[in-house]
This record gives C-alpha cells, sequence and structure tokens, in this order.
C-alpha cells in the first residue's frame, strides 16, 4: 500500500514536467484557504484518505514570504487494521515562483518511523537533507508536495496530445525523473458533479505491484484551478483510483457541465 501511495502521489505531481516548456501562469491559481480531500479505493473499498492544505506562512527563507503547504494521508476501514498509515508531509515554498524551501516529513507507516528534512538550494542546484546533500540538474527541482501546486499553476494553454515530458523531484535519500505524456480532454464524473478535464499519464516502474502493461492515469480540471480529479492504475489484482472527496476555497469555479 505504501508503494501503491507514493506512485500516485508522484502522479497527481508530475504535471510539474511541462515546466520545461510552459511558463507560469501570472499568478498561482491556488490560494490561501484552499482545502481539498482525497480518497483512495481499492477496487470498491476505501483504503487511504488524504487532506491537501494552503496556509499563509510566518516563515521568511532568504527575507522572501511562503505558503504553508500541508498533507495529512491516513489509512482507514480494513486496511487501517492490518496496516496503519499516519504521514505528515510540509513544504514551504516562494510566493512568487511557488519553488519550495524548506520540506519536512513524519512518517508513522506500522510500526516503521521517520522523519525527514530538506532544505532546497535551487540556485546552487542541490538539497541538503538529513540524508546528505544532492545534486539537481536543473534550478527547479521540487518535493512532491511542492511539485503538486506548482504544476497546477503552469501555463499549458499550448499542450498539444501525444506531448512528453520528463520531471525531476527529490524524494527520501534521490533525485528522481519522471515523464509523462498529455493524452487529451475528458469529462470525468466525481462526486461533485461531472467535471471537463485534461488528462495525462505518467510513467510507472513495473514490478512486483503493477502490471507489465499498467498505466497510470491523471486527471485534471480544465479551468482555473487546475486540480487533480481523478487517478487511476492497475495492479496485479485489481485497480487502485484516488478520487477528489471535497474542495473549499477554490480560486475559482470548477469546470462542470
Amino acid at each position: 500500500m505504501k508503494k501503491i501511495l507514493i506512485t500516485v502521489t508522484a502522479g497527481l505531481c508530475s504535471l510539474l514536467s511541462v515546466a520545461q516548456q510552459l511558463p507560469l501562469k501570472k499568478e498561482a491559481v491556488f490560494q490561501e484557504g484552499e482545502v481539498l480531500q482525497y480518497k483512495l479505493r481499492y477496487g470498491f473499498i476505501t483504503a487511504a484518505e488524504a487532506t491537501i492544505k494552503v496556509t499563509n506562512s510566518d516563515l521568511k527563507f532568504d527575507n522572501k514570504p511562503t505558503y504553508k503547504l500541508t498533507v495529512d494521508a491516513q489509512t482507514s476501514g480494513t486496511f487501517d487494521i492490518f496496516y496503519k498509515i499516519r504521514d505528515h508531509y510540509d513544504s514551504y515554498i516562494d510566493k512568487t515562483d511557488l519553488l519550495p524551501y524548506f520540506y519536512q516529513e513524519n512518517i508513522r507507516e506500522a510500526s516503521y518511523r521517520r522523519e525527514d528534512k530538506a532544505r532546497f538550494n535551487q540556485d546552487g542546484k542541490k538539497v541538503v537533507s538529513n540524508r546528505g546533500t544532492f545534486t539537481t540538474p536543473t534550478n527547479q527541482t521540487f518535493d512532491l508536495v511542492s511539485a503538486y501546486y506548482f504544476a497546477r499553476s503552469l501555463d499549458m494553454s499550448k499542450i498539444k496530445v501525444g506531448d512528453k515530458f520528463k520531471l525531476n523531484y527529490f524524494l527520501g535519500d534521490e533525485i528522481s525523473a519522471l515523464e509523462v505524456e498529455y493524452i487529451g480532454k475528458e469529462t470525468v464524473k466525481s462526486k461533485l458533479g461531472n467535471i471537463r478535464c485534461l488528462k495525462f499519464s505518467p510513467s510507472i516502474k513495473p514490478g512486483r505491484i503493477f502490471k507489465k502493461d499498467s498505466r497510470l492515469y491523471l486527471w485534471v480540471t480544465d479551468d482555473g484551478n487546475r486540480v487533480p480529479v481523478k487517478a487511476q492504475v492497475e495492479i496485479l489484482v485489481g485497480a487502485v483510483t484516488m478520487e477528489l472527496k471535497s474542495a473549499d476555497g477554490l480560486k475559482y469555479a470548477l469546470a462542470k457541465e
């Protein structure tokens, strides 16, 4: 379950890849007070839930104001009995260019415990964490949380079906790359209604969980918010789906039909 959560989360962040060719919009598409709730389903069973929110931060880095991005994820129902997860993530990002300054995570998964911290030096192309110092290939490297928000604020007006891009993000003790393909537009039926979306397919690595031909799909609202509405991937037995459960404090109206 842990690997599935990481893979789907990486997929939700994968829109960052278009940063290589598409510029940011004039201002962020999210705002202070936005709260998004997701649920992760294995088949028809809700296995986990996550809450993602934006708050104003009193902390300044390089004398610049920041947003605090927070993610809380936990297992639910039967999954909570057999493998309890209580994960917490914080990312502090620049209010203008949305690049991360500082990231920390508090992982509680069954008997496993871990606390990691990382400081991003974009100009120096490095990440300094409690696990060491890592050199980055670009001056736009993200943790998974900051990538999620940065990607949403990209100008995707010129993206074409079949376009493929790559991203770089820091996770654990390495800088990883992910390729993503733009599939096209689709309407997704959700708890919040029928929503017009942009569809993407981030790359995944086959292994003990995923089939050789498995593909991860991600649907993002085709409106000013660019909120991920749904993510889905097939595994060896069945499929895992992440769905938007609620959205409060959005800056723009959802693209409902």
